[in-house]
């Protein structure tokens, strides 16, 4: 199964096997790329930072085709991330016999039937996410062209918040903030906040959850394909591949349940550039499931780690008798951290497929201007 139609997906790998990849079709000749830009994106997702993983990855990009000089070359782009550091022990000696709650262990064995690669969760695990970052990185290259940009930061850790941008210019201003906080968040007394919650809850064993938000600028009126491919469905779609993902938002979302129209109804006005928006942006950017012009905002909520220091219940399956589970291994004591790059790649891929999608109905649109408005 891929993601996406002209530009397609395709993701395989285990955490601790060989190797993680992907292979990207569809890619348009003539994209600069190179391995440093991609690397460059991988940094932001590296495990080994503080406040994460202990596991100690390179995370360095092997292309292996569809790049030649420095450019694309229009052939399918397949790459792939080696695993270095890999340590099955915690997983031999207890997963193999005890399923983690909360882990796709359960479900992953019944599916296929105790055939799966279930150290560090196999195909389920959150290292496949490194090959949506580097896929993601030539998605933005191609999207950049025509003046898209994607920005995503951590908006919600457990009880602290991180103040929304007030303004779609102030972006690029914001990611070097973002890119220096150890939780990326572009506000430093925020970021201290969430240091000091998450240090409170590894202190009691624990995890928290946390709220990613994107921004997708300069995206025309009109990508997504509905009915069926709506832009925002394919994006909740694409999200809720993320490991760990429980929830999607778009522009107000879950509030718009306890609203009146009178306040969550966009009004539509001229920008400074003459182009009709709708304003303030409660719609999220996108209505009938196709892009307004206006700035698109969607959220993305990540559940707590489930691998904790204290004891849960689970089952043992020599005998299927009752047992109790207390993890152990390297794991992250906040998935929505390293997930805001993650969001940032998965958000450019979705949105660029649409947009090859849509460059077409933009060439027809030049040609009936020319033809209906053109000199007689």
């Amino acid at each position: 199964m891929a993601l996406g139609k002209l530009l397609r997906l395709t993701l395989f790998g285990e955490s601790h096997g060989c190797c993680v990849g992907f292979v990207l079709e569809g890619v348009p000749p003539g994209i600069a790329i190179s391995v440093e830009e991609i690397n460059e994106e991988l940094a932001l997702r590296r495990p080994g930072r503080v406040l994460t993983s202990p596991r100690r990855e390179e995370d360095q990009v092997e292309l292996l085709s569809g790049v030649y000089m420095g450019y694309t070359t229009g052939a399918p782009i397949a790459g792939i991330i080696r695993n270095r550091d890999v340590d099955s022990s915690f997983y031999e000696e207890v997963v193999r016999h005890r399923p983690r709650p909360g882990h796709s262990d359960l479900a992953a064995r019944l599916r296929y039937m105790g055939f799966n690669d279930y150290r560090g969760g196999g195909m389920f695990s959150g290292r496949l996410t490194a090959a949506l970052v580097a896929a993601g990185a030539v998605a933005k290259k191609i999207a950049g062209r025509h003046g898209l940009g994607f920005y995503a930061y951590l908006r919600r850790l457990g009880p602290a918040t991180c103040p929304e941008p007030r303004s779609a210019e102030e972006l690029e201003r914001l990611r070097e903030e973002r890119n220096r906080s150890p939780v990326f968040c572009h506000d430093e007394e925020a970021s201290e906040e969430m240091r000091k919650a998450l240090i409170a809850a590894l202190r009691e064993g624990d995890s928290l959850g946390g709220v990613v938000e994107v921004w997708i600028t300069g995206a025309p009126p009109g990508l997504g394909e509905p009915p069926l491919d709506p832009l925002d469905a394919d994006l909740a779609k694409a999200f809720f591949a993320i490991p760990g993902v429980r929830g999607v938002e778009l522009g107000i979302g879950m509030r718009a349940g306890e609203k009146r129209g009178s306040e969550a109804t966009d009004n539509i006005v001229l920008s400074t550039e003459g182009a009709p928006v709708p304003v303030p942006g409660y719609s999220g950017g996108v209505l009938g499931g196709l892009s307004t012009g206006a700035p698109i905002v969607m959220r993305a909520a990540f559940k707590p780690t489930s691998t904790i220091r204290k004891p849960l219940r689970t089952i043992d399956w020599r005998g299927l008798e009752e047992a109790t589970i207390t993890g152990r291994g390297r794991h992250d004591p906040a998935i929505a951290i390293r997930a805001v790059p993650v969001v940032e790649a998965v958000t450019a891929l979705v949105t660029t497929d649409h947009l090859l999608r849509w460059l077409p109905y933009r060439l027809e649109h030049y040609h009936w201007l020319e033809r209906n408005l053109g000199d007689e």
